[in-house]
């Protein structure tokens, strides 16, 4: 039996209700603990980013930006794995998440699959 310590919490961070729903509803359908945080600025003022094993994250929202969300936490030293996810990328904005520590880049839509293969390999890291 999994206790509240060995939960390994994922954070959804996105203004679009239904994607936060359904991406909170993917990962439970396989066992994975989600919350989810209709902005930047809410998952930051909820001090969950300390508990939080894994990140997705959209890069374009009202007030911080994804990207800006990831400098954030840098630094503060508060290194999460983060899965970035968008319908609006380029090839800059993917490259800047990765040099700045960003797991995965995908856009908008993508596969639930692949998308649970770098949650899954985020926990493990």
């Amino acid at each position: 039996m999994a206790t509240q310590e060995n939960i390994k919490l994922v954070a959804i961070v996105d203004d679009d209700d239904l994607m936060r729903s359904a991406l909170q509803g993917l990962l439970k359908s396989v066992g994975l603990s989600a919350q989810t945080f209709a902005s930047s600025e809410e998952f930051l003022t909820s001090g969950r980013q300390y508990q939080t094993a894994c990140l997705i994250a959209d890069i374009r929202m009202p007030g911080m930006s994804g990207l800006e969300l990831q400098a954030k936490l840098n630094a503060d030293r508060c290194r999460i794995p983060t899965i970035f996810i968008t319908a609006h990328g380029d090839e800059k904005m993917r490259m800047q998440a990765l040099r700045a520590g960003a797991v995965e880049f995908m856009a908008k839509p993508f596969d639930d699959e692949a998308l649970l293969e770098s949650v899954r390999a985020a926990l493990v890291s």
